[in-house]
């Protein structure tokens, strides 16, 4: 389970983590497709390395046709392209208090790359699943050590969600092969999901006849309040509105100085619950709001742009918030505590950013 520390200090373990995954830089919500340097990235182990010229993904378990096929013959297939919004399930963790300690995300582990691959769901139907197949499991190619057992990285999905017709195996990001950091030379991606479900370095799929209970699926990504609870499985990204924070910063804290006058502020909001139908912008911390305005989405699964006009005349210091409402009728809470669960997962309050103008 997730260690929890009331102390306002990072551990050395933390900033390891940090230095290891890097996340986006927030003005990189000005791109519609988020360059693949600016993509977060999450490696639960090690970048393990895999032979594009001799690799094979294997198909097995409860399945009437085995396959087995190689990386030519996966990109032979037809192909879809699609800008997904990928975001960390412990995106916001390092906001709360008591922290879990774990990656110090704050609200960078996010991006919205154009993925190229070949749907799982036609694969699944050509190798025939079994009568009594239940989930499909995942296998990577990474291997370590978590809540001292040792794993592959692996995650599996019930029937009906490894069937959606939008889940692919994804050999290209942005138009270009997979980088090494992304999965090379195959990853699943399942959109609207957090990023754990979308495992890299594919080794292997496999239809089971019981439900999987590795530590990446029941005793990780849960959401519970407490180390004797179930809890719930993470899931689907709540919904979220981001800023591009307005003006420069100063150096260390970060802070923002804009000069006074109009100034348009913007950013990007989703959900994996269905669409965003409102985002909403306060400047005085979240007492008062104004409705902002919506771009058209570059895909279903995609980010869309927020933009509004903020009068920002008057010298003085201000708290800028960003919350978004999706087709589910889910809106951000005002706290993070309002989440707050031992893992850090799913936090979405909304953004507060200060700024001072004049």
């Amino acid at each position: 389970m997730a260690r929890i520390t009331t102390s306002p200090d990072f551990s050395r373990e933390e900033v390891g983590l940090a230095s290891r995954n890097p996340g986006m830089p927030l003005e990189g919500m000005r791109y519609p497709v988020t360059p693949v340097g600016m993509h977060y990235l999450l490696i639960h182990f090690d970048i393990p390395f895999v032979d594009p010229a001799t690799y094979e993904l294997p198909i097995t378990g409860r399945v009437q046709k085995p396959l087995r096929l190689t990386l030519d013959e996966l990109k032979a297939r037809p192909a879809v392209t699609m800008p997904v919004m990928m975001e960390c399930a412990g995106t916001g963790r390092a906001h709360l208090s008591p922290r879990p300690v774990s990656a110090p995300w704050r609200d960078e582990a996010i991006g919205c790359a154009e993925w190229t691959g070949t749907p799982l769901r036609s694969l699944l139907e050509e190798a025939g699943l079994l009568d009594d197949a239940v989930e499909v499991l995942f296998t990577g190619h990474d291997r370590g050590i978590d809540q001292e057992v040792e794993q592959s990285y692996e995650r599996s999905l019930t029937l009906e969600d490894a069937l959606r017709e939008e889940v692919i195996l994804a050999y290209e990001m942005n138009g270009q092969p997979l980088p090494l950091q992304h999965g090379f030379p195959l990853r699943l991606v399942v959109p609207d999901w957090y990023g754990m479900a979308s495992v890299k370095w594919l080794k292997e799929i496999k239809a089971i006849s019981e439900p999987f209970e590795g530590v990446q699926q029941t005793v990780l990504y849960h959401y519970r309040q407490s180390e004797e609870e179930s809890g719930t499985p993470v899931t689907r990204q709540n919904p979220r509105a981001l800023m591009v924070p307005p003006g420069m910063p100063e150096y260390l804290s970060r802070k923002r100085h804009l000069s006074a006058g109009r100034t348009l502020v913007e950013g990007r909001a989703w959900s994996g619950f269905g669409p965003v139908e409102r985002v909403e912008f306060s400047a005085d911390g979240g007492y008062t709001w104004d409705d902002a305005e919506l771009d058209e989405p570059a895909g279903r699964y995609a980010w869309v742009r927020w933009s509004h006009e903020w009068d920002a005349r008057e010298p003085g210091e201000y708290e800028l918030c960003a919350r978004a409402t999706d087709a589910a009728g889910k809106t951000q809470p005002l706290d993070n505590d309002e989440v707050w669960n031992q893992g850090g997962y799913g936090i979405n309050g909304v953004q507060r950013v200060s700024v001072s103008v004049g």
